[in-house]
Formats: C-alpha cells, structure tokens, sequence
C-alpha cells in the first residue's frame, strides 16, 4: 500500500472495528430478544394477520384484554379446549384455558431500541473518523478505500435509523 499513511490505515482499522462492536451488538440484543420470547411461549406461533397465537395442537387463543395504556394484551385459549387437551398438564395448569400474554410497550422493546441506538452512535462515530480522515488523506487509493467504507456505514445507518424511526414512542401502538 505505497502511499497510504500507517495513520490512514489505523483510523480506518479502528472504525472497522468500532463498526464490527456496533454489528455484533445488534446481533447478541436481536439473538436475546428472539430466544427471550420462544421461551416464554415455546410452541406456539403468532400470526399478526389475525392477532392469534397457535398452540402446538392447532388451537387459537384469542385475545381476550387489551390495555392500550400499558400495551398489554392478553389471549387466552377456550376452557373447554385446553382442559380436553392430552397435552394440558405440559402446557398450564389452569383451568381456564392457557393464557399468554403479549407487552407491546414492554422492557424487551426498550432494549432492543437502546441496543439500536447505541450501534447507530457507534456507526457515526465511525462514519466521522472516517469522514475526518478522508479529508486529511492525499493518496486517491487510500481515499477511494475510505469513501467505500463511509458509503457501507452510511448504509447501515440509514437502516439503524429506520429502525429507531420506526419503533419510536409516537409509533407503538
């Protein structure tokens, strides 16, 4: 790499990294989130077409409460159902059908858009060490590398933002 500076390729190397750290980090917070949720409702599925979940035995539970100030919804599968079902002592014990319940505004959420902004602050960090030595640099090689690599990060922090944009408060419910 003739006339690349050995500061050039340090400030990039740390950008690349700073941006590795923030890409690695929403992938761990999206790996928790989806595990956090097949735990709590392991089996069954979700279909937002018809606001129903599925159980493992092809039965719905509907929803039954619905708070739209704390964003809870509550679906609960028919009593006589659950209390007919061979699986019934592996799945609830209640009496009244098997019940979960669904937080639209709950901690996970919160967590998953912390987790957004802090790789969206990691990527501009990045994005202006970049910038900065785009600027400071004279090889056209060395800028070509670091125009590439702004443009990559200018990618995902469009999509980050779309994300925090997305998800905001005046967009929960």
């Amino acid at each position: 790499m003739a006339g690349v500076s050995l500061e050039c390729v340090l400030m990039l190397a740390y950008a690349l990294a700073l941006a590795l750290i923030a890409l690695l980090l929403e992938w761990i917070a999206g790996h928790a989130h989806r595990r956090s949720l097949r735990v709590s409702t392991a089996g069954f599925t979700y279909h937002p077409d018809r606001d129903i979940w599925q159980c493992p035995r092809d039965q719905h539970l509907f929803p039954v409460f619905s708070d739209s100030t704390s964003g809870k919804v509550t679906y609960r599968a028919p009593a006589s159902v659950c209390n007919a079902c061979p699986s019934k002592a592996a799945c609830t014990d209640s009496s009244h059908g098997r019940e979960i319940e669904r937080n639209l505004t709950d901690v996970e959420h919160g967590m998953k858009r912390f987790h957004w902004a802090f790789s969206f602050t990691l990527l501009v960090l990045a994005s202006l060490i970049v910038g900065i030595e785009f600027f400071r640099s004279d090889a056209i090689y060395a800028r070509t590398v670091l125009i590439m690599v702004l443009m990559l990060f200018c990618g995902f922090i469009w999509r980050l933002g779309e994300k925090l944009i997305a998800t905001g408060p005046a967009n929960r419910l």
